[in-house]
């Protein structure tokens, strides 16, 4: 009958060079299995031959074909920010944006990446001591998880990244909302590496076009814990090497899979699956990976 076709719900991803995402299998699954229709589009500004001066059009042409909202990656969680009309205040704490929201006229940005992955800390490593941290990263992604981990009661989080000045800023806004010296900005990575109980890896090292470690793992101790956000490869050379020297792990997937799941109830309203979603995370056919792709493995699905 004329006019009774189903609507579909119209999302996507905003980054770079995202030809291998997973998200679109994701969402476009769980909708599935829901009952309803939605198209996950990727909106890669490496094919398009666009830069970050293109942000605030392509907001714009999602707007106007209707998009229910759009995810960003890997390099725009930051520079999207001023495009956006509101924050919610998990985006403001981290000071990046992965899920941004349609709705009303405005633009509303969200990040649904802290809360994903301190869901997947506890899940996987619900006994993980987590008194002081060490956490090599400090981009939108580290921002996320060191929230994460200062909300979970860490008492001294280590902050190193090659770019020194992203690793003081993110360090000095960390300290402005949890207290001085909560988070302190380190270069001897091996020194801190000594006294922490635990490591987190929000670089891209280890991902499948950058697959060496972050670090020496022969340093690891077997009382430490390890967790890494990149999910492309699962087994990281920074994993394998730590779960060798007796260190308990924790990949990416599960980082990624609860922070679509948040996306996916902002975008559509409805509750997801989050074991349903993470199995089909696992089951995504390897046939789906384009030859020669630089897959988005790290930060987003």
């Amino acid at each position: 009958m004329a006019g009774t076709a189903e609507k579909i719900i119209l999302t996507g991803l905003i980054g770079r060079d995202i030809a291998a995402s997973r998200s679109p299998w994701l969402h476009e699954r769980e909708a599935e299995a829901q009952g309803f229709r939605l198209r996950y589009d990727l909106l890669d500004f490496a094919l398009l031959g666009k830069d970050e001066s293109f942000l605030p059009v392509q907001l714009q042409l999602a707007e106007k074909m209707g998009y229910a909202g759009i995810n960003v990656t890997y390099p725009y969680k930051q520079s999207i920010i001023p495009h956006l009309h509101v924050l919610a205040p998990g985006a403001t704490r981290v000071g990046a944006v992965n899920t941004v929201q349609f709705a009303g006229g405005r633009r509303i940005g969200y990040n649904t990446d802290a809360t994903g992955f301190s869901e997947s800390l506890r899940a996987g490593l619900p006994n993980a001591p987590l008194r002081n941290v060490l956490q090599l990263g400090a981009g939108g992604a580290g921002a996320a998880t060191a929230m994460a981990l200062l909300e979970m009661g860490t008492t001294v989080l280590f902050v190193n990244d090659l770019e020194t000045y992203r690793a003081n800023e993110l360090v000095q806004r960390l300290c402005a909302e949890f207290g001085p010296n909560r988070a302190v900005r380190v270069d001897d990575t091996a020194g801190v590496l000594k006294q922490v109980d635990g490591l987190v890896n929000a670089t891209p090292l280890g991902m499948a076009s950058h697959p060496e470690s972050p670090i020496d793992t022969a340093l690891l101790q077997p009382r430490q814990w390890v967790a890494d956000i990149v999910y492309f490869p699962l087994e990281t050379t920074l994993l394998r090497e730590a779960r060798k020297r007796g260190c308990a792990t924790l990949d990416g997937s599960g980082m990624v899979v609860r922070q679509a799941a948040a996306a996916f109830e902002i975008f559509t309203g409805r509750a997801p699956d989050v074991a349903r979603m993470l199995q089909s995370f696992l089951n995504f056919p390897p046939s789906m990976t384009p030859t020669g792709s630089h897959p988005s493995g790290w930060q987003q699905a």
